[in-house]
């Protein structure tokens, strides 16, 4: 009996993150598409050699920033900015704070130097928090390039005087170029388990994810059908990974910060 209740559980929840998968797929194709496409025309404008930067400032955000990152069937030129403010390896409150405080993503963006002709995708699973709306302030305001990925229900749906709201109350898919909207649910959290006040088991990561790297795949198909072979890392846990990977590391190495 109790394994048949724990696999009941295991199957909702996996019901809920294909759904939501799902909805992306089908809602979201032409979002994606539009994305690849401006991935496409930066590379196709500058060459493989100019950076796609991925900023995803908030705690577990980060998560998605790192997932295409330096990552096996990744873009080469993907930059994560990883900045170690909001990273839970810092602390988990002060991550929080920090995701909060006015004016930081200015800094960040800032401090990697962004500036006009770049391209930054910004990726938040609520699309609400300070330095999340300051980094799009920032970056627009510098002339870059921003596709945002977050939840417009979440942040539709969030007071404007919630603590984590940046001061102009703004939210992110209303600053950016192109949005891609990732449908996560208020609260996050998917699963009602009786006795438990509370909903558990998270899903905003699988949809972050999913989206990212759909849009990745998608522009590396788009290059291909423009006649543009692009570069790709290999798995360095699979033949010849480290010596395919090595061909592109004197060329990104000091450009890509956290390489």
């Amino acid at each position: 009996m109790q394994n048949g209740r724990h696999a009941s559980l295991m199957r909702t929840y996996a019901e809920q993150v294909a759904g939501l998968i799902g909805r992306i797929e089908t809602e979201e194709a032409d979002a994606i598409g539009a994305a690849a496409k401006l991935i496409a025309d930066h590379i196709t404008r500058h060459g493989t050699d100019r950076l796609i930067y991925v900023y995803g400032p908030g705690g577990h955000s980060n998560l998605a920033a790192q997932e295409v990152f330096f990552r096996a069937g990744g873009l080469v030129n993907v930059s994560a900015i990883l900045d170690e403010g909001t990273l839970l390896s810092g602390g988990a409150l002060r991550s929080m704070a920090i995701e909060r405080t006015p004016g930081y993503g200015r800094v960040v963006i800032e401090d990697n130097r962004l500036g006009a002709g770049d391209l930054l995708i910004l990726v938040n699973a609520y699309g609400i928090n300070a330095a999340l709306i300051d980094a799009a302030l920032t970056a627009r305001e510098h002339g870059v390039t921003v596709i945002g990925v977050s939840s417009r229900d979440h942040a539709d749906r969030t007071a404007p005087g919630h603590p984590a709201r940046h001061p102009t109350k703004q939210n992110l898919h209303d600053l950016v170029d192109l949005h891609i909207d990732t449908k996560v649910p208020i609260g996050d959290a998917v699963l009602e388990i009786e006795g438990v006040p509370e909903r558990v088991g998270a899903i905003s990561t699988f949809a972050n994810a999913y989206t990212l790297n759909c849009v990745m795949a998608a522009a590396i198909a788009e290059l291909a059908e423009r006649g543009t072979v692009p570069e790709i890392w290999r798995s360095g846990n699979a033949p010849g990974g480290d010596e395919r990977n090595g061909l592109f590391l004197d060329r990104f190495r000091g450009r890509v910060r956290w390489l």
